[in-house]
């Protein structure tokens, strides 16, 4: 447990020399990548979503693409295609830019709905089929994509399957004054170029394994699935959270325990967690919309509603 802290405190170290002012988002990206799932970056142009991605990859060592979606993109540019080959008389596969172990899909609202399908499968199974033919995505793989949620004009909705496969949903928000002083100071010699690799792709396949030990009492798990059985019920709520919401709830308290040096989920995890995990899976209904009510105060809302349990401190004083 304190090896893979050790890693994670590395990991967030190495991040923080390009990002500045940003640990608790930087953790949550950690958290993702931990519980083997996808980020969706949801904020305004030049506030370092695709720089958190390239510093991500950097420290880990992994293999980085960056996918720009464009109305006119295709599936098949995406996945990657078979091409014919005269000499040898067979077809061979040429992968896509989604064939790498850290994807960043920038602007992903910008292209068709057929073409945001081609992520699906990936996202969810770790795998994609071009031609009948199956292959397995790298390890590790993580997608983070970005969408803007000012500019609307020229963009498609994600459709609800594909914000379901997204684990978490992220924004990084302004810098404070002091902190955009700080990255205006080092913009004089970008320290993105000189950051090394901390860990390695097999140490963070460790943590991906170590990270399911984390202990989760039963009332803790109740709790969740209260938490998520609330949401259908919500009187504003058209569509509530999947039971996938309330696996992703589960997982990304797991990883955030970890990250916080403990062994075990508090109901703080949760508490954490679930506007991140919950509010992008919402629907809202029209009238509540009209009314101003956004998702993620529904979400505080419904935590507003559930009783919180008690019982794991029994659990931390016996394990400390």
């Amino acid at each position: 447990m304190l090896q893979g802290l050790e890693a994670l405190n590395l990991i967030t170290a190495n991040i923080e020399k390009v990002i500045v002012g940003k640990r608790r988002e930087i953790q949550y990206v950690l958290v993702a990548l931990l519980c083997q799932g996808h980020v969706l970056l949801e904020d305004v142009p030049g506030v370092g979503k695709t720089t958190l991605v390239r510093a991500l990859a950097r420290s880990l060592g992994c293999e980085f693409r960056r996918l720009q979606f464009t109305p006119d993109l295709l599936p098949s540019d995406v996945t990657g295609v078979s091409v014919y080959n005269q000499k040898t008389g067979e077809f061979e596969f040429r992968a896509g830019p989604i064939m790498s172990q850290v994807v960043l899909a920038d602007e992903i609202n910008r292209t068709s709905p057929k073409t945001q399908s081609a992520l699906l499968e990936c996202m969810e199974e770790g795998q994609i089929t071009v031609d009948g033919v199956t292959r397995q995505m790298p390890r590790p793989f993580l997608v983070l994509a970005t969408q803007n949620p000012i500019e609307y004009e020229g963009t498609f909705p994600l459709p609800e399957a594909q914000l379901d496969r997204f684990l978490l949903r992220l924004r990084l928000g302004y810098p404070s004054f002091d902190e955009e002083r700080l990255i205006v100071a080092r913009a004089k010699q970008p320290p993105l170029e000189d950051l090394e690799q901390v860990v390695s792709s097999d140490e963070v396949l460790g943590l991906q394994r170590d990270v399911r030990e984390i202990h989760v009492e039963s009332s803790i798990e109740e709790y969740m699935v209260t938490l998520v059985q609330a949401t259908r019920e919500h009187k504003d709520i058209y569509l509530g959270a999947s039971p996938r919401g309330s696996i992703a709830m589960y997982r990304t308290s797991q990883a955030l325990a970890m990250i916080r040096g403990r062994d075990y989920v508090t109901p703080d995890d949760v508490k954490e967690t679930a506007p991140l995990v919950l509010a992008h899976r919402l629907i809202v209904k029209p009238e509540a919309q009209l009314r101003g009510a956004g998702a993620e105060q529904l979400v505080a809302e419904v935590m507003t509603q559930v009783r919180v349990p008690a019982g794991v401190r029994a659990y931390a004083a016996k394990h400390a």
